[in-house]
């Protein structure tokens, strides 16, 4: 499978990072190497601004940067581009869901972030709401919640763990984000390599040119992909990229 790749996007965690949040010496010298080649090296990510800067500013990566699974686009510069909330009246019903459930819940917004753990804003409309997130260990109370959400036509559903779900508006998605920054970098999908191992990297393996998914990989994530690469702790990025980017 031979391709003109010329971005690569990168899922952090589970993929980019190793168990520990760190991001491994081979994985940092093949983004290098890319980078030397003229390629550009993109991360796309769940994270908020906020936890994802220090790793990505590292990496010295001097490309656009995808955060909240495609709620917000950043350019080069980290000057906000794009940005999608999810209406309150949303978040107002997931909070219901994860009170009457008793589920551990937390949500990206723009003013910050928020979990069951610390003061959740009392009065909701007066936040910009980017993602909603549960983590639930009682497989059918995440079954009962991923199907309510799913009837909303107004939001976009995925995982970024076996035990979590992940909610953002409608259409917003890693893959959509990606095909806006394509355009900026004037390059079509079948240039991008995308990575990744779950349910919220599934559009962007997708519609890549050339789709990875992580040994660590959810089943789906791996049966959508073109290849399947080494775990995230054995430096599969740097394996993905070698094998299909570097000259």
């Amino acid at each position: 499978m031979k391709k003109d790749i010329q971005l690569i996007a990168l899922d952090m965690d589970g993929t980019l990072l190793r168990n520990d949040h760190s991001v491994s010496e081979e994985n940092r010298a093949a983004i290098k190497t890319a980078q030397d080649q003229g390629k550009a090296v993109m991360v796309s990510t769940g994270r908020p601004l906020l936890y994802a800067q220090e790793i990505v500013d590292s990496l010295n990566l001097s490309t656009y940067l995808i955060t909240v699974n495609g709620g917000e686009i950043w350019s080069p510069d980290r000057e906000l581009i794009e940005r999608t909330i999810i209406d309150s009246s949303h978040v107002e019903f997931m909070l219901d869901m994860a009170l009457k459930h008793d589920t551990h819940y937390w949500s990206s917004t723009v003013e910050g972030v928020w979990n069951k753990n610390t003061t959740f804003p009392k009065n909701i409309h007066d936040y910009q709401w980017l993602k909603f997130g549960f983590d639930i260990k009682d497989d059918e109370v995440r079954k009962t919640i991923w199907e309510a959400l799913s009837k909303r036509r107004e939001l976009e559903v995925t995982n970024s763990s076996l035990t979590n779900i992940e909610v953002n508006a409608a259409g917003i998605n890693k893959a959509a984000a990606i095909r806006k920054v394509c355009k900026r970098l004037n390059i079509q999908m079948e240039q991008v390599m995308a990575v990744g191992d779950s349910l919220n990297d599934l559009a962007m393996i997708k519609e890549s040119g050339i789709g990875v998914a992580m040994e660590n990989a959810q089943v789906k994530v791996k049966e959508a992909a073109d290849w399947v690469t080494h775990s995230n702790e054995d430096h599969g990025v740097a394996e993905a990229i070698r094998r299909f980017v570097l000259n």
